[in-house]
């Protein structure tokens, strides 16, 4: 994975790299959550993500989506369009629903949060062990979120 230092990519300036940081360790933290609970524990590697971030949503409720998004709305649309175009050939959020929006960008958050995990990698193609998946966990909790979003932010993810 290609990493930037945080000083030459993009400084941090203003509410809107800290509130994209905020929203990152939302579903950092809701990882971490999903995770103490044993959700994917018994799951092959590659469905790890599957299992912790689209099996339950994220967010219930319009109101707290939109709280969620606040004034980054537009931006996370913005990610969650490209996500799609990219990967999927086209757009299939309903990209004016804010709760669809938010499940959605904590699903994209979340592929990129578990991307840090050098025990995930290493176990990508097999059934997950009790020892690969305390590691994953060990692993992602001390991720640094603000790299995770830093980089990503730079196109670097």
């Amino acid at each position: 994975m290609v990493r930037c230092v945080l000083s030459e990519a993009i400084t941090p300036s203003g509410k809107k790299d800290i509130y994209m940081k905020n929203q990152y360790d939302a579903v950092h933290s809701y990882i971490l959550d999903r995770l103490d609970d044993g959700v994917g524990k018994d799951s092959w590697s590659s469905d790890l993500h599957h299992h912790l971030c689209n099996e339950d949503y994220f967010i219930i409720g319009t109101f707290k989506a939109k709280e969620f998004l606040g004034s980054e709305s537009f931006d996370i649309i913005q990610k969650v369009k490209e996500y799609e175009q990219s990967n999927f050939g086209e757009c299939n959020t309903d990209l004016s629903d804010p709760e669809k929006v938010a499940n959605m960008f904590a699903y994209i958050a979340g592929e990129e949060i578990l991307g840090e995990s050098e025990a995930l990698r290493d176990a990508w193609n097999r059934k997950l062990t009790d020892e690969d998946f305390e590691q994953i966990k060990l692993e992602l909790a001390s991720v640094n979120v603000n790299e995770v979003y830093y980089t990503c932010a730079n196109g670097f993810c």
